[in-house]
């Protein structure tokens, strides 16, 4: 038991990383960045506040461990933005980083947290829906509450922005409704061209 506490213990200090890992939107009200640290603190948060929104019934504890671990391989492939992210050679990066980091955990633990992150990538079921359609939801806000900080610097399209973002319509149609209509204000004030 003790074995299995330290080895615990051990991931618990290599997630600490994640605290590292900088994102590309900036926390509304804030000059730094966003890590993803705390990303996924604030996923977990909106989902709980939000699962009623989810066109389909949800295990809100199995989307928020999705959310809690969705962002792990980061601290070994890094943080890009979602624009530019969609590859398989990112994609292979994280999945090495989730499989290395969940490896310090005691044995039969990381299969399940595994098998968790990859749901969540191939969002097929109601779960993994909700989850990837939260996981958009905070840059879009750290945006369109900041002047389209991260979408000017990225040279950001409203093409793309509502190409990669109109996935959160198959979480949640009506949270989807609300957002577009705010990404359509966002261009009619020049935030997003």
């Amino acid at each position: 038991m003790i074995q299995e506490i330290e080895q615990v213990l051990s991931f618990m200090v290599e997630i600490e990383k994640l605290k590292d890992v900088h994102r590309k939107t900036k926390p509304v009200g804030l000059a730094r960045y966003e890590n993803s640290a705390e990303h996924s603190w604030h996923v977990c948060l909106s989902a709980l506040m939000l699962q009623q929104y989810a066109n389909q019934p949800v295990n809100i504890d199995r989307v928020i461990k999705m959310l809690l671990i969705h962002d792990l391989g980061e601290i070994d492939a890094g943080d890009t933005i979602i624009y530019a992210t969609e590859t398989p050679e990112n994609k292979a990066l994280e999945l090495a980083g989730i499989k290395r980091v969940m490896a310090l955990l005691p044995a039969g633990q990381a299969e399940q947290y595994i098998e968790l992150w990859l749901e969540f990538e191939a969002g097929a079921s109601n779960d993994a829906q909700f989850a990837k359609a939260i996981d958009r939801v905070p840059p879009l806000l750290h945006n369109l509450h900041g002047e389209g900080h991260s979408w000017k610097a990225n040279k950001v399209t409203k093409e793309q922005v509502f190409k990669v973002n109109s996935r959160i319509a198959k979480g949640s149609k009506p949270l989807w409704e609300l957002l577009e209509e705010k990404l359509q204000a966002a261009i009619d004030e020049g935030l997003l061209k």
